[in-house]
């Protein structure tokens, strides 16, 4: 680009934007992965909008109970982990009604095809696809939704959501051109950090999940200290000592994992640590990576659990993000009606 070109969303806000479902269940993999990195983002300067995506969330069926608990529960692990309410908006997606609004006209702008290549859609649907709801099909157009609602111009995800900031940025530029304007901008996806995907502890091959059968595979937020140690202690290795080069890791999945566990929580990069932990055995490197891991993670859960005893502060912390969400969403949803023809009378 040469200096007189005008950079990519230079006339828009620097505004972060991202979203979990609240299925309950956030692990080291979603601390590591995206709730640090959140709380991270404070200090850069940059205004930061934290949505907890409940519309997502119904596009399966949800108990109503369970739903409403696990929406607290992510919110008290937002708040756990460093994103204050005070420095960042912090809120549940279906207190803003715009989010649904702009997810319709938007709908109307994605085409099939785009729809169709969207690759969670084949995960989650499975074989059933045909009874899945419509909601799963079209979520990807309400993620858009989400994130152009706020005109935001990075969208902090894992490398398995990319393929839907890259569809954002595909809808946001049909409906400029289709319209002659320039109102939406065109968000950049940021893959950040040494652990943006945490592996299981009991297999290296397989992404941390909630959904493994196996408890031990992963570290729950809401877990003790004494869990959390127990666990790093138990967690799959093979006989070798660590090596003291990156390359040495290359087909050593389980010791991957670890090092970069241990890196992510320590602010290192994998390659500092294998300087520290090279040619040392794992009855060194477990105890050292079990001590990090509890005097990280042991605060977030005492402080979730204390939250979760309140659950009215927490309903008050949405409530008011969700004031300060609809400020900004609500201008931009008129104006999309405006700019699409729709008479707007009051």
């Amino acid at each position: 680009m040469s200096d007189t070109d005008t950079p990519i969303n230079a006339n828009f806000k620097p505004r972060v934007f991202s979203g979990i479902q609240p299925s309950g269940g956030l692990t080291l993999g979603n601390y590591l992965g995206a709730l640090k990195r959140f709380a991270m983002k404070q200090d850069e300067g940059i205004e930061t909008i934290y949505c907890l995506v409940d519309l997502h969330a119904v596009t399966v069926w949800q108990d109503p109970e369970a739903l409403r608990r696990q929406t607290r529960e992510a919110a008290a692990a937002f708040i756990a982990s460093g994103v204050d309410p005070q420095r960042s908006i912090l809120f549940n997606q279906s207190q803003v009604g715009a989010h649904a609004e702009l997810a319709w006209l938007l709908n109307c702008v994605a085409r099939l095809g785009w729809m169709n290549r969207m690759t969670q859609f084949k995960d989650k649907a499975g074989k059933n696809a045909e009874k899945a709801s419509l909601g799963l099909y079209a979520y990807p157009a309400l993620m858009a939704a989400d994130i152009l609602l706020y005109h935001a111009t990075m969208v902090p995800v894992g490398e398995d959501q990319k393929q839907h900031v890259e569809l954002t940025r595909d809808i946001a530029a049909k409906f400029n051109h289709d319209f002659g304007v320039e109102f939406f901008p065109a968000p950049e996806p940021l893959i950040e950090g040494t652990a943006t995907r945490v592996m299981s502890l009991r297999d290296g091959t397989k992404k941390m999940s909630k959904s493994d059968p196996s408890d031990a595979s992963r570290i729950n937020l809401t877990d003790d200290a004494d869990t959390i140690a127990k666990k790093i202690r138990k967690a799959t290795t093979d006989p070798a000592e660590l090596p003291s080069e990156i390359d040495g890791l290359k087909d050593r999945p389980e010791a991957r994992n670890l090092v970069n566990i241990y890196a992510a929580l320590a602010d290192m990069t994998p390659a500092q640590v294998l300087g520290e932990y090279g040619g040392k055995g794992f009855g060194t490197f477990k105890p050292a990576l079990a001590e990090l891991a509890v005097e990280k993670l042991a605060p977030i859960s005492t402080e979730m659990g204390r939250l979760m005893a309140d659950p009215a502060e927490i309903d008050a912390v949405l409530g008011q993000g969700a004031n300060k969400a609809d400020a900004i969403a609500r201008p931009i949803v008129e104006r999309t009606y405006e700019i699409m023809g729709m008479v707007r009378s009051r």
